[in-house]
């Protein structure tokens, strides 16, 4: 045999061993069976657990409960379990003791609206519950829910020395928040599963001692209306307190007594700081009940002010008007 026909015959061999295990590696691919790991369902029932932290006080919503697969040998009878308990019936129940996050809601731990003591369970240590007046225009239209949080708004007419009736509203206290709606401690929902948003005549808030002085008394004085919070107000002022240091966070406590102390700060009814707006902040033709601001060490018949002898208060808005080196101030509308 010649040498060109041996490597002809020597390239036949390779190429054929080669065909016969790429061959044998695709039907042995094609052949094994795939495995799949099955899903592992969790043995036992589902109870009812806090997808939160539930101080004790807290008002019970959607968000704060549900259900959860439970080791069947760790099921106590005082657990809500799926199928035997209604969530929408404990909705507006308040938490009694406190239960962490991922922990079972036992029956011991809540108590409902119309038991004993259930407004008390409501309220903080040293706080206190009053009840507000309100309508739909003072109420934010029904769109106030318990658990949420508002400011307190006095609207008022001052009279001045000189007869004009000023308007005021004031901001007078803030961060309070909302107990009940009239009797109501729940969100109503529809069957569909949506508030309803309805109007109520009385709010029920939560107070220190001190405010709840200060709200008998702001309701004799003029009209109370609320103002709603926003969720992120909060935080955003908890960092503004921390920043200043008005709330100090020891360095040596621990995680769960920071959470605590921090809670509790953001929870905190706030009767500092307060704003106000008058009638001449918001129209110019309610400047005229303004009282006029003059520099204690200015005579009555000083020119430069502009306040005539006799000591009546100008009016109205005035303009600046030099002659030589005298400044007037002049009423609009006069010569």
């Amino acid at each position: 045999m010649d040498r060109k026909k041996l490597v002809l015959l020597l390239g036949a061999l390779v190429i054929a061993i080669g065909t016969a295990l790429a061959a044998r590696s695709m039907f042995a691919g094609a052949s094994a069976p795939e495995v799949e790991a099955a899903p592992v369902e969790p043995a036992g029932p589902k109870v009812l657990v806090a997808q939160r932290s539930l101080p004790t006080g807290t008002i019970i919503t959607a968000d704060a409960i549900n259900f959860q697969q439970w080791p069947e040998e760790l099921v106590q009878d005082a657990y809500f379990l799926d199928g035997e308990a209604d969530i929408s019936k404990l909705l507006g129940t308040v938490v009694r003791h406190q239960v962490t996050a991922g922990e079972p809601v036992t029956q011991g731990s809540l108590v409902s609206p119309g038991d004993r003591g259930f407004l008390a369970a409501a309220l903080g240590p040293g706080m206190r519950a009053v009840t507000v007046p309100v309508s739909a225009k003072t109420g934010v239209a029904g769109f106030v829910f318990p658990g949420d949080r508002v400011d307190l708004v006095l609207t008022q007419t001052v009279k001045g020395d000189d007869g004009q009736a000023l308007k005021a509203s004031e901001t007078i206290l803030r961060n309070l928040r909302v107990l009940a709606t009239d009797q109501s401690t729940t969100q109503e929902t529809t069957e569909g599963g949506k508030t309803v948003v309805r109007a109520f005549r009385t709010v029920t808030i939560e107070v220190t001692p001190k405010i709840a002085e200060k709200v008998a008394v702001a309701q004799t004085i003029g009209t109370l209306s609320l103002s709603l919070r926003s969720i992120a107000d909060n935080q955003t002022e908890l960092e503004r307190a921390i920043a200043a240091g008005d709330i100090k966070v020891p360095d040596d406590a621990s995680p769960e007594e920071e959470e605590e102390l921090l809670r509790r700060a953001m929870a905190r009814p706030n009767d500092k700081g307060t704003t106000y707006s008058t009638g001449g902040d918001v129209s110019r033709f309610q400047r005229r009940s303004m009282p006029v601001m003059r520099s204690p060490k200015a005579k009555v018949s000083d020119p430069a002010i502009g306040v005539p002898a006799g000591g009546a208060k100008p009016a109205g808005p005035r303009v600046r008007v030099t002659r030589g080196k005298t400044t007037t101030e002049v009423p609009v509308g006069t010569n």
